[in-house]
Parts: structure tokens; sequence; C-alpha cells
């Protein structure tokens, strides 16, 4: 039995393909036009990650209402509602930055900035949590927990609005 080994010389050659047509079939990449990009748009529009934080928080706050119904106790609910916090706040920074003119000036720029904002996040909700229970009295660790797992979450949630459309 042989085994076929595969060297550097191997490797793809674009006029073979194009001799050749497309390889396995598949249609050759063509540019978009200012028009055809513009009408891809329209039918799949960006996600705004405001939309994002702002179910973050709705969800947080029916979290905490359920939390303070179901215990009775006032600092389920607010543990609950704290916890909500340590992923809405920072993920409203970010979105802020993330959104600005300084960010999108150029590609290098973008990677840069969502680095430095990620970094932000990531800083913010780990001081949150540090001072969670100096900011909240008394602190229920579940509650706190239940309400920061389900509003991360959202942004699950938030991939499957993004799912496929089904043109019309």
């Amino acid at each position: 039995m042989a085994i076929e080994r595969h060297t550097r010389n191997d490797r793809w050659d674009d006029e073979e393909n194009e001799a050749a047509g497309t390889a396995a079939g598949q249609k050759k990449f063509q540019p978009l036009s200012r028009e055809e990009a513009q009408a891809l748009r329209a039918i799949d529009p960006p996600l705004s990650p405001w939309r994002v934080i702002g179910v973050q928080a709705a969800v947080g706050g029916v979290v905490a209402l359920l939390a303070l119904l179901i215990t009775g106790r006032s600092d389920a609910g607010w543990s609950a509602l704290y916890g909500a916090a340590t992923v809405v706040i920072p993920g409203a920074l970010m979105a802020r930055g993330m959104t600005s003119r300084l960010s999108s000036m150029s590609p290098a720029a973008s990677a840069v900035s969502f680095m430095l904002w990620e970094a932000v996040k990531i800083a913010v909700s780990l001081a949150m949590l540090a001072l969670a229970p100096k900011l909240v009295q008394p602190l229920s660790w579940p509650a706190l927990l239940v309400g920061l797992v389900l509003c991360m979450k959202v942004y699950w949630l938030a991939l499957s609005w993004r799912g496929r459309k089904v043109s019309r």
C-alpha cells in the first residue's frame, strides 16, 4: 500500500485552475459592485450592538423581578440585577468604544480598538465582581450568577437573530 505524499511543489496554480475552468465546480470569485453590495446589505442588515445591550438589560430586569418574586427576598433581586449589570455595563462600554469614529479609521485601528475595548470590558467585569460583596448587602451569589449567566446567553440569542432570511 503506497502512501501519497504532497510536497510544497503540489500547490494550486492559478493558471491551471483558470485553464481547467473552476476547481470542483465552484464559481469564479467576482467582486460586488456598489449596487450589489447595497442590495446585499438591505437583505441582511448588520445587527446593532446596542440592540443586544438593550435586550441584555431587559433580560436582567426580568431575572431580577423573578428572583424577587420566587424567593420573596429583596437581596436576591438586587443580587440578580447586579449580576446583569456586570454584563450590561462593560458591554455598553465596549459597544461605545467600537462604534466610535476612531475605531473605524482603518482595519488595523479597528483590530487594535477591538482588543483594547475587550480588555476594558473584562477588567470592568472583574472589578464589578470583586466589588459585589461591598456594594450589594447582603449578597446572594447564586442570584448574582444566574443574572450574569442569563444576560451572557443573550449573545447566543443575537446569533440566532442573524439566521438565514427566507427570500420572497
